[in-house]
């Protein structure tokens, strides 16, 4: 394996959040080679091959195609509705949601962080996302490195 593929775990946070569930992006086919996916399969038990939904301690919602191209903005809504309502219906888990649609599908903060406005109350996020009005998270998911944590 490529491990220039991985978020850097070396770099670990020390004082990293054991996430219940690392909600990240995915692909439809369900290659979790890169970025927070990559992070989700090695520590979180994503499965290759499933690229929505609950695998493990981890959620997918895709982002991109089963072709690996990025899908259109209002077919990424309707997956994040899917997982609002999984998260709804499951207030006893904490959702730890990356910036899922801003890395590898090249989306802004500002064309995705507002589809989870009204998320519940146990869903945190990226601090990025702070400034759309969702709670952040106040230490990284274990495993995880986003920009800024030293």
């Amino acid at each position: 394996m490529d491990h220039r593929l991985l978020w850097p775990l070396q770099w670990l946070c020390e004082s990293a959040l054991m996430a219940d569930i690392f909600v990240f992006g995915s692909n439809l086919a369900g290659r979790h080679g890169a970025g927070a996916a990559a992070t989700a399969k090695l520590m979180y038990g994503a499965k290759p091959g499933n690229g929505v939904g609950m695998a493990g301690q981890s959620y997918a919602i895709p982002t991109k195609s089963y072709a690996i191209k990025t899908l259109p903005l209002h077919v990424i809504q309707g997956f994040v509705t899917g997982f609002l309502e999984h998260a709804r219906a499951t207030p006893e888990n904490l959702y730890v949601v990356t910036r899922i649609g801003c890395g590898l599908a090249g989306y802004k903060d500002s064309e995705i962080a507002p589809m989870f406005t009204g998320a519940p109350s146990n869903c945190v996020f990226d601090p990025a996302w702070s400034a759309f009005g969702l709670p952040a998270w106040a230490t990284p998911p274990y495993g995880f490195q986003p920009k800024g944590c030293k």
